[in-house]
């Protein structure tokens, strides 16, 4: 099987690391991609393309001879690119624009979720600062103010400042015909779980936490991740039964009712609240970082299990495949962000020791936003721009490596957050 994966993150970098790793996958391309995929073993090349322009894309992938396209960020899909692949009768991993509205706009998940019976905040959505004003008094502190379309995992507020959020709420309604969501608070740890889907049935890998907050100690701004890790040993027992149960399966059968199938990874954002499991958010492709560390643990070769989504095959697949296996071990994400992230990041900084060299069994480096100066030297190019993976017999271990391979590298002014995973390895991050 060949293979094309569209976008240039640490998302796809894990990906086509993964892919490439596969025996039943003969080649692997990233468009545009990174420096980093670009000199993993087994990856063929970066090639230039517009990842939203669904032509291109689609041009690239005939003249590849692929036989499948795994689309990674939002807004190809969200810009239906997916769409365009299918139309010229190529298998590809990603939802319809249809589809990625489950992502592309907040106030339509709400619907969905409202239409499925799926447990989730309380909510409104608000046109005007006047209506948002009433909202966020109905809910009270601490306040979630969402915007309605993509904003790079930076489109959400929580804060305990009314001013703050209305402040946020009116920055995203500048635009024209924006819109915000307006939540109630939920309280308890957030869980990530992505669930496969052919647009029929479901699987679900191995869940995962991220953190979302710049600093240590879950403080600063928000950002779109600073870090993950995997497995949750404090999770309940049937944790991922549940959402499969009353979340993903439902949200599946609900597309499909209303002639947009989810064919794609559903990624459920959730709150294990004092109430029960809660729905956050949705999004329609691999959350970063969380892929990160999942597909580090994953064992059942990914390339057929997507072809399969990609093709309505997926539950025929698992008969002859059996359950998916998953490592015993885990895995621990940190991300180097550059100076300034997420506010206002500074970029064009001189990067060592971020080759994918030094603990591979152990740890290795995936790059997120990174690129070759005229000299052919490795310089930052994005506020997230490396993703530093470990691995081990459990998150102490692959904190370890993690960090351990994260203080070879050099980046003048870049940060990172030193508790990634912490609560978890010392046991002390519990539910109540």
């Amino acid at each position: 099987m060949k293979v094309l994966v569209v976008g240039s993150g640490a998302r796809e970098h894990a990906l086509a690391r993964s892919l490439a790793s596969d025996e039943a996958v003969t080649a692997v391309w990233v468009a545009p991609g990174s420096p980093g995929p670009a000199a993993e073993p087994g990856v063929l090349g970066c090639l230039p393309v517009d990842p939203c322009d669904g032509d291109a894309v689609t041009a690239l992938a005939q003249e590849l001879g692929v036989d499948l396209v795994v689309v990674g960020p939002e807004a190809p899909l969200v810009a239906g690119v997916a769409d365009a692949v299918r139309a010229a009768g190529i298998a590809c991993f990603g939802p319809s624009a249809d589809a990625a509205a489950l992502e592309g706009s907040k106030a339509f998940a709400k619907q969905i979720m409202a239409a499925a019976s799926v447990p989730t905040a309380m909510a409104r959505v608000c046109g005007t600062v006047e209506e948002v004003a009433e909202a966020l008094d109905l809910f009270g502190a601490p306040h979630v103010v969402k915007d309605d379309g993509l904003a790079a995992g930076k489109g959400v507020v929580v804060t305990s400042s009314r001013d703050e959020a209305l402040e946020h709420a009116a920055a995203c309604l500048s635009r024209e015909g924006a819109q915000v969501v307006v939540e109630e608070f939920l309280d308890g740890p957030e869980v990530s779980l992505f669930v496969l889907s052919d647009g029929t049935s479901v699987v679900p890998l191995a869940p995962a936490q991220d953190f979302k907050r710049a600093l240590d100690g879950d403080e600063g701004p928000n950002t779109g991740g600073m870090g993950a890790y995997s497995p949750l040993p404090w999770a309940p027992p049937g944790l991922v039964d549940e959402v499969v149960e009353r979340v993903a399966q439902p949200v599946i059968d609900e597309m499909r009712r209303r002639g947009t199938p989810f064919a794609g990874v559903l990624y459920c954002g959730l709150a294990l609240t004092s109430r029960g499991v809660r729905v956050v958010e949705f999004n329609a492709r691999f959350g970063d970082p969380e892929t990160q560390v999942v597909l580090a643990r994953l064992r059942t070769p990914l390339g057929a299990l997507l072809h399969a989504c990609a093709t309505g095959r997926l539950a025929s697949h698992l008969a002859d495949v059996g359950s998916l296996r998953w490592s015993r071990g885990a895995a621990v994400v940190v991300v180097l962000a550059a100076p300034g992230y997420p506010a206002s990041a500074k970029t064009g900084g001189a990067l060592a020791g971020a080759d994918a060299g030094g603990l591979q069994e152990r740890a290795w480096v995936l790059h997120a936003g990174t690129a070759l100066d005229a000299s052919g030297a490795l310089v930052s190019a994005g506020g997230r721009v490396l993703s530093v993976v470990g691995s081990g017999d459990d998150l102490a271990a692959a904190r370890a490596a993690a960090y351990e391979r994260l203080a070879g590298i050099s980046l003048e002014g870049g940060q990172f957050r030193s508790d990634i995973a912490l609560a978890a390895a010392e046991g002390t991050l519990t539910l109540t």
